[in-house]
């Protein structure tokens, strides 16, 4: 039975930074069968929401509504409006989650909006810069890594730079590729060497 990812939307959103990943669990192509993992797409209110690109987006539902139970993860963005202290409520939705054992993944403002709502002060984490998570008066300083993503206890963060690593660390945490897969995946983008494509390609008919 194939379970929802939860993506959490706003106007402002910065649209590049999820794009590895929603693209890579919605690719029935390379994942494990039978797909396990579907991106659901959530914001605070049901009217679309558009993106920093100029994407105009539909909400499926809303934050109110989502239950950690149901999900397989949910993906936090960034985008200025977390800057503006806003997206509150996703930043407590993402606590919930955590407190119910479900993943949570949050790239580049939205770390400093996790910051801010004190979830970043006992885990080890990551972000766009030090100072910049130490703008927001969080407690959580002794835990920054310089690091382009890390997982620690449930929790996944990116530096806004790293879409690629926060994708990576996305993939794996679900498990919806196989290590083979993945390590192709990663290996090709990263390096652009077209060798990669073809490693890629045996390692998904394998896990097919």
């Amino acid at each position: 039975m194939t379970q929802l990812v939860h993506l959490f939307v706003f106007d402002g959103l910065s649209d590049w930074e999820p794009g590895f990943a929603i693209a890579g669990i919605n690719n029935p192509e390379l994942q494990q069968k039978p797909l396990r993992f579907a991106v659901h797409v959530v914001a605070e209110h049901s009217k679309p929401v558009v993106t920093a690109g100029g994407l105009r987006i539909q909400p499926d539902s809303t934050l109110a509504t989502l239950n950690p139970q149901d999900s397989g993860m949910l993906i936090l963005s960034g985008g200025t409006a977390w800057d503006r202290a806003e997206n509150a409520s996703a930043a407590d939705k993402a606590k919930e989650f955590l407190n119910a054992g479900t993943p949570v993944a949050a790239i580049c403002g939205a770390t400093a909006g996790l910051a801010r709502a004190g979830v970043l002060d006992t885990r080890k984490h990551t972000s766009n810069a030090r100072e910049y998570l130490e703008a927001t008066g969080y407690r959580g300083g002794a835990l920054y890594r310089d690091e382009p993503a890390i997982t620690d206890q449930n929790l996944i963060t990116a530096s806004a730079m790293a879409p690629l690593e926060f994708a990576r660390a996305i993939f794996a945490r679900l498990e919806i590729y196989t290590p083979a897969v993945l390590d192709a995946w990663y290996k090709l983008f990263s390096t652009r060497k077209p060798e990669y494509f073809g490693a890629l390609m045996a390692a998904a008919s394998k896990s097919a």
